[in-house]
């Protein structure tokens, strides 16, 4: 208990929130929460520019240092069209967060919880960004970078590229 205390003093209140809620709601409330925001949520496959697609997926190279580990990822992009989102799409992430003008996040693999940060080159100026989607083609090594509009989506295409994880 004591070191969940310390880790809650040096979290941001996202972070601290994503705690609270999946300890709290750990359950029936939890599940249908995280399956409502799987089914809602933006990110279902992300945007290939046919000229750059990569056929196969790249072979992990991982290193740590720091609290970061570095993993080779393949990273595409969507955004809040319908097209990239369906029809149906509230405007609001898997982790239940809306979006909002000038945001800067990614759509990742279960396996990274709702928050983690990553630094992803030639995105969001190399600044961290967090965890806050899901989607259905995001498994394994793939990230889906979220931009305004369809055509800055388009124009990241597909890079197989190292993404720095923080842990």
């Amino acid at each position: 208990m004591k070191e969940l205390l310390e880790e809650l003093l040096i979290m941001d209140e996202f972070d601290i929130k994503k705690v609270l809620r999946t300890s709290a709601l750990t359950g029936i409330i939890g599940a249908s929460a995280a399956g409502l925001g799987a089914k809602k949520g933006l990110s279902q496959r992300g945007i290939e520019k046919p000229e750059t697609a990569v056929k196969s997926e790249q072979p992990v190279k991982s290193e740590q240092s720091a609290n970061w580990q570095v993993i080779k990822m393949r990273v595409t992009a969507y955004c809040p069209c319908p097209k990239c989102c369906g029809t149906d799409s509230p405007g609001i992430t898997a982790s239940g967060y809306k979006i909002q003008s000038g945001d800067a996040f990614v759509a990742a693999d279960k396996r990274y919880s709702f928050g983690t940060k990553m630094i992803i080159r030639g995105y969001n100026n190399d600044q961290p960004v967090k965890v806050l989607d899901r989607g259905g083609a995001i498994k394994g090594n793939r990230i889906d970078v979220f931009f305004p509009t369809h055509e800055e989506a388009l124009e990241w295409g597909v890079k197989n590229i190292d993404v720095k994880i923080q842990m």
